[in-house]
């Protein structure tokens, strides 16, 4: 069975939207903050082998940068991992290789974790993970925060998603100020 992890960069009030688009102001927040330290964490936490689970925006965002970008860890293990990529347009894929997943996301990707493979990662794709979260199927979350409120822009966490709770499994600092915590699924929330 593979298990389906989450990462995201995450500012103190939950904005996960770094590009400039929907008029987004704070383009590319995160840059200030990368270091080598955190770059090794993030490359660790991928795993030797994984494979990509992306919505379609995100993937249509990577798909121009990451093909062109330069030989390195990131960018070979990227280039290298199999898209999962829910869309509604699966003929305009290109960033291979990729498969695309069908309307129902939840059973697309209940099927997708029960089939032999390395594990799946996420990033961006904030209306997919509210639906992953809402439907259990996340084993852990590697949330990467960042010193910075933003005060506007896309959220980690959508409103009206089921009470769960998660364990600490992992957290570290970089001398930027990042703050790297790992999370696992623990169950239903207790009161």
């Amino acid at each position: 069975m593979r298990k389906l992890k989450i990462m995201e960069h995450v500012s103190l009030d939950g904005v996960i939207q770094s590009s400039s688009e929907d008029g987004f102001p704070h383009g590319d927040w995160t840059a200030p903050y990368r270091t080598p330290e955190g770059r090794d964490e993030v490359l660790a936490a991928h795993g030797e082998r994984f494979d990509l689970l992306l919505g379609r925006r995100t993937y249509d965002l990577w798909s121009d940068y990451w093909p062109k970008a330069p030989g390195g860890p990131m960018a070979d293990g990227l280039n290298a991992a199999t898209k999962y990529v829910v869309t509604h347009r699966p003929d305009s894929l290109a960033w291979g290789p990729f498969e695309g997943l069908g309307p129902d996301i939840a059973e697309s990707v209940g099927r997708l974790k029960s089939s032999a493979g390395p594990d799946l990662v996420l990033w961006g794709s904030s209306t997919l993970t509210s639906t992953l979260l809402e439907h259990g199927l996340v084993d852990e979350m590697m949330l990467i925060v960042y010193p910075v409120l933003l005060g506007t822009g896309k959220r980690l966490f959508a409103q009206g998603l089921p009470a769960r709770a998660f364990e600490l499994v992992g957290s570290k600092t970089t001398p930027s100020g990042l703050m790297l915590g790992s999370y696992r699924f623990a169950g239903a929330l207790k009161t």
